[in-house]
């Protein structure tokens, strides 16, 4: 035998301890605490969008409506179908379009050629999976406001 010869050590086992596959189930833990709350997030700030999008274009297209009506009466009616197009369109259909518009003119009588509408469309937005029994404890609605105003056409030939 050399004086160099190699003497095999058999393999240490590694003993087994309790803590084995806790890693996994603590990342999962831990993603699950961070990503439940960041995707509630993300689906409330696109409701909360999506509801001033809505507000906004139904307080556009109902001014714009109203602006070129004849009659009061008339300008009433379509801004009020104006409205409620542009809420069903964003999947606000449960609003109510008659209370959520309000119609102000600068002139009386109203429609005078050269005078402004102005459009105030206004609702709550109910924050998603909430159940109903904390709904009657704390008010879990975001107000959403849009404001347009509207120029009546100085050239207009009303009746």
């Amino acid at each position: 035998m050399s004086a160099r010869s190699a003497v095999r050590c058999p393999a240490r086992a590694r003993p087994q301890s309790s803590d084995d596959g806790n890693a996994i189930v603590e990342f999962l833990a831990a993603a699950l605490l961070l990503l439940v709350p960041v995707v509630y997030l993300a689906l409330v700030l696109g409701r909360i969008q999506a509801a001033t999008f809505a507000a906004e274009g139904a307080a556009r297209e109902a001014g714009r409506t109203a602006a070129t009506a004849s009659r009061l009466e008339d300008a009433v009616g379509r801004a009020t179908a104006s409205v409620d197009i542009a809420l069903d369109d964003q999947g606000f259909g449960d609003v109510d379009p008659a209370s959520a518009l309000t119609l102000t003119c600068s002139t009386e009588p109203c429609l005078q050629p050269g005078s402004d509408i102005e459009t105030i469309v206004a609702f709550d937005v109910d924050l998603p999976f909430v159940p109903e029994f904390v709904r009657g404890v704390v008010p879990l609605r975001v107000p959403v406001v849009a404001r347009h105003v509207a120029p009546v056409d100085a050239f207009a030939g009303r009746p």
